[in-house]
C-alpha cells in the first residue's frame, strides 16, 4: 500500500504552496487529475492583489486598506480577522514570489507592476501581462520539481476515508491503468479547485466538476455559503473563455447597442470597475432590456487603448479573441456575457485551514475560510490560494508531528478500494441503457436556468425537484466501455454523483436565504437584510440528507454598510 504523511489532493497553485511549505522531513505527496501544469490556476489572468503601493495612485494604500475593500466587497459576508490575516500576508507572499522566479510585469525603475481591480479603492493587483495564473503556476510547480517533491499525475481521488473522526487516507482511480487503490496518509490536504462544471456556461476548464468539495461532504465534513456563486461579467460570448478584469482594469469600456457605457446608470462612481457581482447582473440587465447585441452580449471595447498597450498589457486577451471569435480588438469590441466563474463556498475550515475532521484540511477555491464573503474581489483568489495554501502545508505538518500513528487504516482502506470495485462492476452490469453524459447536460440546464445570476422562490424549488429526479436516475447509469483506461465515461459516473450534492447544497442554501446579498440575488428578496441573514449556511450530510444551520459572521471591526460605488 502505498502510504504518505501528508498526501496533497490538487496540483494547482494551492496544492503546490502546500506541498512546497509542508515540512521537508516528512514524506509528501501531491495527487493530480491532471498534469499539473494543466490545473485550472492557469486560467488566472489579470492578477493577484496586495498593498505594495508601487503604483504612483496608490502609494498610500495599507493591508488595512485592502482588508475594508475585501470585507465591503464580501458584502459583509467575510469574516473579519480572516480578511486582514490574508491581507497582512499578502505583501511577504508576493516579495516571495518575486524571489522563486515569478515573471511580474514592471513599471520604470523595476518595481512590480500594479493595475485597478474592481472593488479596489486602490491600484493594487500584480500582473504579469495577462498570463499571471500560468506564470505563478509554472514558477511553483519549477520549485517543486527542484524541491523533488513525489507527483501521482492523473489520479482521480474517489473518497476520503473517515473513521471515528480521523482521516485516514482515501480511495484513487488511476487514469493511467484503470486500477483503484487505496492511499494511506496521516493528513490529507484538499486543494481540489471549484465546480464550474455544475453550469452550462462557466469560465471553468471543463475538469472542473467540484468532487473534492462533494467527497469531503459525504465523508461527514460541512460546507459553508455554497449559494455564493460569482458570475464573472466578461467571458467571451459563446465560447465563454475568460476575458481578464484586467481588460477593465486597463481602462476597457462595457458598452451596449446604442453605443452607452451604461455601468453610469448602475456604479457612477467606478464604472467598469465595481465588484463583479453588480457589474455581471448590469451586463444581464441590459441584456434583459434589449439593449444587447441580438439579445445575448453586450460589447468590450478597448480600442481606444491603442495597439502599443494591448499587445504588452493584454497580449493573451488579444490571442484568445483572434482565435476563438475571430477578431482583433485593436480593431474591433469583443462580445461579452456573464458566466460561471467561481465559488465563494466550499469545505467548511477554519484559520488553520482545518476541518472537523482530525488530520483533514482544505485550503483554495475547494475551501471556505470565509475571506469572500457573498463576493469575491478580483485578484483575491490567486492570493487566496497562496496564502492559505502555504498555511495548510504548514499546519497539516505540524498535525502529523504530533499525532500518534496506530497504523489501524490498512484494512479500512482496502476494504473502502474494493467497495469502489463492486460499484463499477454494478455500473458495467446494468441493463439500463441511460448515459452519465445526458445527466450531466440535464444538470447544467437545471442550474443555469434556476440557480443563476437572478433567482426567485420557484425557480429554486424547481431546481431542487430536478436535481431529486436526477439522483433517482443517477442509480439507473450504466458504464459502456469494457476498457478503465483513461475512461471519461467512468470519470463522469464517479464525480456526477458530488455534482449532485452540491447542485442541491446550492440550490437549498439559495431557496432558505430570503435577502439579497453579493452575488445571491433574489428577486422577490431584493433588499439585504442584516437582522436574519448576517450568518453563514452550514450544509452537513447527514444520513445521505442535507442538514442546514447557521454559524456567526465576524463583523466584530468594521460594522456592515450600504454598499456604495
Amino acid at each position: 500500500m502505498i502510504e504518505h504523511d501528508i498526501l496533497v489532493v490538487g496540483g494547482g497553485l494551492a496544492g503546490l504552496a502546500a506541498a512546497l511549505n509542508s515540512d521537508p522531513k516528512l514524506n509528501v505527496a501531491v495527487v493530480s487529475k491532471v498534469h499539473p501544469l494543466r490545473s485550472h490556476s492557469v486560467a488566472a489572468q489579470g492578477g493577484i492583489n496586495a498593498a505594495l503601493g508601487n503604483n504612483p495612485e496608490g502609494k498610500d494604500d495599507s493591508w488595512e486598506r485592502h482588508a475594508l475593500d475585501t470585507i465591503k466587497g464580501s458584502d459583509y459576508l467575510a469574516d473579519q480577522k480572516v480578511a486582514e490575516l490574508m491581507c497582512q500576508k499578502a505583501i511577504p507572499a508576493i516579495y516571495e514570489l518575486e524571489y522563486f522566479g515569478v515573471p511580474f510585469s514592471r513599471f520604470p525603475g523595476g518595481v512590480i507592476a500594479q493595475r485597478p481591480f474592481g472593488g479596489a479603492g486602490f491600484p493594487r493587483t500584480c500582473y504579469a501581462a495577462d498570463r499571471t495564473g500560468l506564470v505563478i503556476l509554472h514558477t511553483l510547480f519549477e520549485q517543486s520539481v527542484r524541491k523533488q517533491v513525489k507527483f501521482y499525475n492523473e489520479w482521480l481521488v474517489t473518497k476520503l476515508v473517515v473513521r471515528e473522526g480521523k482521516c485516514a487516507g482515501v480511495v484513487i482511480y488511476d487514469l493511467t491503468t484503470g486500477q483503484i487503490m487505496p492511499v494511506r496518509a496521516r493528513a490529507v490536504i484538499f486543494a481540489t479547485g471549484g465546480y464550474g462544471r455544475v453550469y452550462l456556461k462557466t469560465t471553468n476548464a471543463y475538469i472542473n466538476h467540484g468532487s473534492g468539495i462533494g467527497i469531503a461532504y459525504q465523508a461527514g465534513v460541512p460546507l459553508k455559503d455554497m449559494e455564493f456563486v460569482q458570475f464573472h461579467p466578461t467571458s467571451l460570448y459563446d465560447k465563454n473563455i475568460l476575458i481578464t478584469e484586467g481588460a477593465r482594469g486597463e481602462g476597457g469600456y462595457l458598452v451596449n447597442n446604442k453605443s452607452k457605457r451604461f455601468m453610469e446608470d448602475y456604479a457612477p462612481s467606478t464604472m467598469e470597475l465595481a465588484p463583479r457581482d453588480i457589474v455581471a447582473r448590469a451586463i444581464q440587465t441590459e441584456i434583459d432590456k434589449g439593449n444587447g447585441f441580438e439579445n445575448e452580449y453586450v460589447q468590450l471595447d478597448l480600442r481606444h487603448l491603442g495597439e502599443a498597450k494591448i499587445k504588452k498589457r493584454l497580449p493573451g486577451i488579444r490571442e484568445i479573441c483572434i482565435n476563438f471569435a475571430g477578431l482583433d480588438p485593436i480593431e474591433s469590441p469583443i462580445p461579452i456575457q456573464p458566466a460561471q466563474h467561481y465559488s465563494m463556498g466550499g469545505i467548511d475550515v477554519n484559520l488553520k485551514c482545518a476541518s472537523i475532521i482530525q488530520g483533514f484540511f482544505a485550503a483554495g477555491e475547494c475551501a471556505c475560510v470565509s475571506i469572500h464573503g457573498a463576493n469575491r474581489l478580483g485578484g483575491n483568489s490567486l492570493l487566496d490560494t497562496v496564502v492559505f495554501g502555504k498555511i495548510a502545508g504548514e499546519e497539516a505538518s505540524i498535525y502529523v508531528r504530533g499525532s500518534g500513528d496506530t497504523g489501524l487504516e490498512e484494512k479500512i482502506l482496502l476494504d473502502e478500494a474494493l467497495e469502489l470495485k463492486k460499484r463499477i462492476e454494478g455500473w458495467e452490469k446494468k441493463d439500463s441503457a441511460l448515459k452519465i453524459h445526458l445527466l450531466l447536460n440535464r444538470l447544467k440546464e437545471v442550474m443555469s436556468d434556476n440557480v443563476g445570476l437572478f433567482r426567485e422562490k420557484k425557480n429554486l424549488e424547481e431546481a431542487l425537484d430536478k436535481i431529486h429526479e436526477l439522483k433517482e436516475q443517477y442509480h439507473r447509469v450504466h458504464l459502456s466501455g469494457q476498457c478503465l483506461r483513461f475512461s471519461q465515461e467512468l470519470v463522469n459516473i464517479l464525480e456526477f454523483e458530488s455534482m449532485l450534492d452540491l447542485a442541491e447544497v446550492i440550490a437549498l442554501g439559495a431557496l432558505n436565504r430570503e435577502e439579497t446579498r453579493g452575488s445571491h440575488y433574489r428577486l422577490d428578496f431584493k433588499e439585504r437584510n442584516d437582522k436574519e441573514w448576517l450568518k453563514h449556511t452550514i450544509v452537513t450530510q447527514k444520513d445521505g440528507q442535507p442538514l442546514i444551520s447557521y454559524q456567526e459572521v465576524d463583523a466584530s471591526k468594521y460594522k456592515p454598510k450600504a454598499r456604495e460605488y
